[in-house]
């Protein structure tokens, strides 16, 4: 069975920050940061990665911060704001691992709510044979559980899987599985490790 490549996508395939929305709608960069570490911060929004609904988090947030309703429900009606395009490098090299039929698939901390609002912009994720949403699955990365489930969908386990992510956390509990793990920095970095790999 052919060796797989298993991809992150935020911060790997895709750009990711949620001041890439919130910018937009606050001007004061001291309010910027201040709202972006207590109101809408990447712990918070690691939930519904985890897969709590949107309904749940959004009215129990704007109830604590409620100067902030409008902000709150742009979170939910924009968040696609907060993917401002490809990381630069990774997209052309899913597509020549595809063009060799590389087997591919995707390991991804995302809400449900939210892949499904930009799962259909993105036509790159056709390449893919697989992907792994942690808020579908209701478990997230670094979490055994969720590696286990890609081992299971792939029919590979251990060094039979390439994967990429920025994390380290991820890219540790990937090793400890056995799996041929590479803690993405750029594409040029992951396209000599791909080379050394044999892939490309």
């Amino acid at each position: 069975m052919r060796k797989a490549v298993v991809f992150d996508v935020g911060r790997v395939l895709f750009q990711w920050q949620l001041r890439a929305l919130f910018e937009k709608l606050i001007d004061d960069p001291a309010e910027l940061d201040w709202f972006l570490a207590h109101v809408v911060t990447e712990e918070w929004h690691y939930q519904h990665d985890l897969g709590r609904p949107l309904a749940d988090m959004v009215p129990e947030r704007i109830a604590r911060f409620p100067r902030y309703e409008h902000h709150l429900r742009a979170y939910v009606d924009r968040f696609n704001e907060t993917i401002p395009g490809p990381v630069a490098g990774t997209h052309a090299l899913v597509e020549r691992l595809a063009e060799r039929a590389v087997p591919l698939f995707c390991l991804t901390n995302f809400g449900d709510e939210f892949w499904a609002g930009f799962r259909p912009t993105e036509p790159i994720f056709d390449l893919f044979e697989n992907i792994v949403v942690s808020g579908t699955e209701q478990v997230a990365k670094p979490d055994p559980r969720i590696y286990e489930i890609v081992e299971q969908r792939s029919g590979r386990t251990g060094e039979a899987l390439f994967f990429t992510d920025d994390n380290p956390a991820n890219i540790e509990a990937a090793r400890a599985r056995g799996w041929d793990a590479h803690l993405f920095t750029d594409a040029a970095a992951l396209e000599r490790q791909l080379t050394v790999s044999g892939f490309l």
